[in-house]
């Protein structure tokens, strides 16, 4: 396991807090549209993303036959490594399911850490049942090739319109999911953690009464007091 995810996977970070760090550093694009928790209990997940890519359904593609070939997503998942997140391009496609009951039961043995997707599920309580934390944004009972073609895995994908590379770090919870580029990870933990502990003692500061001017964002007084807190640090 990557050292760096280990504030990520407690729960010290919020992808909330992420995307105020990766703002900070000039990353507006970074919260994926559509993915939200199917399971009402979901656990915050953390993984390297694992892509995978649709496209528009063409007839002598979109068919049944499709799922038997070598470029097909029974391939995909055969080929995931334990604790990667799958993150899914689907176009945002609403009308047809990419996975199902057997697909994510499959993924769930290999131990693959999540599903995220701008697209749909179908087999909704196989799903569930199938204990894989999943981010989609529905469910729909056909099938994919019934609007969708499964063209590659392990490609640059936009998924929710957000660029996600492989090895890119997934992050989801109950607000989504959010993508950190790889090459910054190092650089955005240690800022998004140094920020939840500063918003913590804001909190502490607004429940003691303190108005919200010059406390949130902090003026130089705020900032001493903060230090001060920190014992100077």
């Amino acid at each position: 396991m990557n050292e760096l995810w280990k504030p990520l996977r407690e729960g010290r970070v919020s992808t909330a807090t992420l995307t105020t760090v990766l703002l900070k550093m000039g990353l507006r694009n970074v919260w994926l549209r559509g993915p939200a928790p199917l399971h009402a209990d979901v656990q915050r997940v953390v993984g390297p993303a694992f892509t995978l890519r649709f496209v528009p359904a063409r007839e002598d593609m979109a068919t049944t036959a499709a799922w038997a070939s070598p470029r097909s997503t029974r391939a995909a998942i055969e080929d995931m490594p334990a604790g990667c997140v799958a993150v899914v391009d689907a176009m945002g496609v609403r009308d047809a399911g990419i996975f199902g009951d057997i697909l994510c039961a499959r993924m769930a043995v290999r131990q693959v850490a999540a599903l995220v997707t701008d697209g749909v599920v179908r087999d909704l309580q196989g799903v569930l049942d199938s204990g894989l934390p999943t981010w989609a944004a529905g469910v729909a009972a056909p099938p994919s090739v019934a609007g969708l073609v499964f063209v590659g895995w392990q490609e640059p994908v936009g998924c929710g319109g957000v660029a996600v590379f492989p090895g890119d770090t997934i992050v989801a919870d109950r607000d989504g999911a959010v993508v950190i580029p790889q090459a910054l990870l190092a650089e955005v933990v240690p800022q998004a953690v140094e920020q939840e502990r500063f918003e913590a003692w804001v909190v502490d500061e607004v429940r003691a009464g303190r108005p919200l001017p010059g406390l949130y964002p902090p003026d130089e007084a705020t900032k001493a007091r903060y230090a001060a807190s920190r014992g100077g640090a």
